[in-house]
């Protein structure tokens, strides 16, 4: 082949690249608005942000109104409460904690606490710390103190475990909380500091934080219940292995490409399968695993008093979706779920 038509077919490769790159960066904006459309169809949602990562690229969209009347739709910079999707995160330090020996999956719990406490226990069985992150725990859903950490401590001393730890699925709002105590114990550093340094800073998720000055709670979304009245915001008084995380869409792309980087230890290990439920449906470190055939999915739902979202990654297509909004009801989750279920099949059509 002479340099002229070296020449050309490179410039015909190149130019059939771009515009194959274009076409599948519209089929991804397209299919984006057109599921936020039929979501705000729905007049008990108010606004919507959608994030797709996809084969190295971003996409993020946005619409509807923050505040009902305002016209003030969200953007790359709106902070939202991650609510139940911090306990990913949790997840990942914990990851990080057995990989650097300073804990193993199948601990007792108790040697970490200050007490003996003979009631976490079932039978002679002792909880374990793979039982905290998988809600196999027998722990209550909600600590039963929990106003601050010294009352979460005689909280524990209260539960009656009535299963065998680690064979029954309970979800639990309690057990995160002591493993983020564990953690801070063993690091010997605040857990919101293990989070900042463990994920935010390497991953450069400078808008991802539990606490915000007054500049940034300006960009919190205010949410909303079913019957259009404003909800307040999650009042964090335990250590935030459960919620308090807040981020913006911007920043859960780089959440994204996280979970997606399988070549990192400790993404890897947190992914690991820790307890089977069903026969394609398994619980690792705080995600949710989905695996049947050629289908893969990690994935979390996170809702508090007035907002939702999803956040779900899939590996073995190289892709993630992101979904909040400023709503929060009892079905609000499902609806999310389906959203999110379309979006992919629309994606990858």
């Amino acid at each position: 082949m002479t340099i002229k038509y070296l020449a050309a077919f490179l410039i015909f490769a190149l130019v059939g690249c771009k515009s194959k790159q274009q076409s599948n960066t519209q089929n991804i904006e397209n299919a984006i608005t057109k599921n936020a459309h039929q979501l705000l169809e729905d007049k008990r949602f108010h606004s919507v942000s959608i994030s797709v990562f996809k084969d190295g690229k971003s996409t993020i969209k946005h619409f509807g109104e923050l505040s009902i009347g305002k016209g003030n739709t969200p953007n790359d910079s709106t902070l939202y409460e991650l609510a139940s999707v911090t306990k990913t995160f949790t997840g990942y330090v914990a990851a990080k904690a057995v990989l650097d020996k300073k804990i193993n999956l199948d601990d007792d719990i108790r040697i970490y606490l200050n007490e003996p406490y003979p009631n976490l226990e079932f039978k002679g069985e002792p909880i374990r710390i793979k039982h905290l992150l998988t809600h196999t725990s027998g722990f209550p859903n909600f600590p039963i103190k929990s106003e601050n950490k010294t009352a979460f401590f005689d909280g524990l001393k209260l539960i009656k475990i009535e299963t065998v730890p680690g064979e029954t699925y309970a979800y639990s709002n309690t057990a995160p909380e002591l493993t983020a105590y564990i953690l801070e114990k063993v690091y010997q550093k605040p857990y919101e500091e293990l989070v900042t340094e463990f994920v935010l800073k390497p991953n450069k998720m400078n808008e991802t934080k539990f606490t915000l000055n007054d500049n940034e709670k300006l960009r919190l979304v205010k949410g909303y219940n079913d019957k259009n009245e404003l909800m307040p915001n999650f009042n964090r008084t335990l250590w935030g292995g459960i919620s308090g995380l807040h981020s913006t869409p911007a920043d859960l792309v780089k959440y994204m490409k996280l979970q997606l980087d399988e070549s990192n230890r400790i993404v890897k290990e947190s992914h690991k399968k820790l307890y089977k439920e069903g026969t394609d449906f398994w619980e690792g470190y705080h995600w949710y695993i989905l695996e049947n055939g050629n289908e893969l999915i990690y994935r979390h739902h996170g809702g508090i008093y007035g907002m939702q979202n999803w956040f779900v990654i899939y590996p073995k297509q190289n892709m993630g979706i992101s979904i909040l909004t400023n709503t929060s009801f009892n079905e609000t989750g499902e609806i999310l779920e389906k959203v999110v279920d379309q979006l992919y099949a629309d994606i990858n059509q």
